[in-house]
């Protein structure tokens, strides 16, 4: 990466490249850094900032597209379609039976929605709209009462969002403060039998303290779409029962992708020609 960049004065990148301040030093003449992202902790904003380094991400053009997917994964989570799936592969289907693969039904229930940006909002909208579901956010800070209204949300701590909802959503962004903000005791907080699905960051989440409690049968499922250590997963998830994972595909549609890459290659050619960034991000 730093060979790529050297003598470069604009880096077009995804998530799997980091920027931080070491590249930043060894690659004076970058100007402006465009993420084809959303979240930003590959990049150190503090770094660019100093060093006068603009930084772009993709907001706004992924929202829909990645909140069908966090439903997506809430529904295939709570039915167990992943369990079911590779039990039909298997070849082990002999007979219906009337418990068989029997998961939480999603409409008319409580859900949970753990940071109440773009996507946390869109997801809450289809929830109370689409599937009849109560829906209460946690956020840091509050919302005001006509998004509130707009999203059918009601605000709660996080104690009690966990305590009170039969399906918890994580849409935050990720921050050193939100490391493993969900672990053995947020988890112990939520009802028996109850679904978590992220599709925020993997370090917003403690991945033993997860496979713990779907192998405790405390909780009953778990969709995932983001790990600590992507692209490598952790032995325990994938040996966990009752779990759906995808490979951090939230935003994965043809159109998605295409106007998230348009949107990148035009915040960089507009910073390069000394004009304003169209989406920039500030540390």
């Amino acid at each position: 990466m730093r060979l790529r960049l050297r003598g470069k004065h604009g880096a077009f990148i995804t998530n799997s490249e980091r920027i931080d301040a070491q590249l930043l030093d060894a690659c004076p003449d970058l100007r402006v850094v465009s993420t084809m992202t959303v979240g930003v902790d590959h990049i150190d904003l503090a770094a660019c900032a100093a060093r006068g380094v603009v930084v772009t991400h993709t907001p706004d053009v992924l929202t829909e597209t990645t909140a069908d997917f966090g439903m997506a994964l809430l529904l295939a989570a709570a039915r167990q379609m992943g369990d079911a799936e590779r039990y039909l592969r298997a070849g082990q289907w002999r007979k219906w039976r009337y418990d068989l693969f029997a998961g939480s039904d999603v409409h008319g229930t409580t859900l949970g929605v753990v940071g109440m940006g773009r996507i946390g909002q869109a997801i809450a909208r289809r929830a109370a709209l689409g599937f009849n579901m109560r829906v209460l956010y946690h956020n840091r800070s509050r919302l005001a009462a006509g998004i509130e209204q707009d999203c059918r949300a009601a605000y709660r701590t996080l104690d009690e969002l966990l305590a009170q909802s039969q399906h918890v959503l994580l849409a935050l962004p990720y921050s050193p403060a939100a490391r493993r903000l969900i672990g053995a005791r947020e988890l112990a907080l939520m009802p028996p039998g109850s679904t978590l699905v992220n599709i925020a960051r993997g370090g917003v989440v403690d991945e033993a303290a997860l496979a713990d409690a779907l192998r405790r049968g405390h909780l009953g499922a778990a969709g995932l779409d983001v790990f600590e250590g992507e692209p490598a997963i952790n032995p325990v998830l994938l040996d966990a029962p009752r779990v759906v994972l995808t490979p951090h595909i939230a935003s994965a549609s043809i159109p998605t992708r295409r106007a998230m890459v348009q949107l990148a290659v035009d915040n960089l050619i507009a910073v390069l020609q000394g004009r304003p960034a169209i989406t920039p991000i500030s540390a």
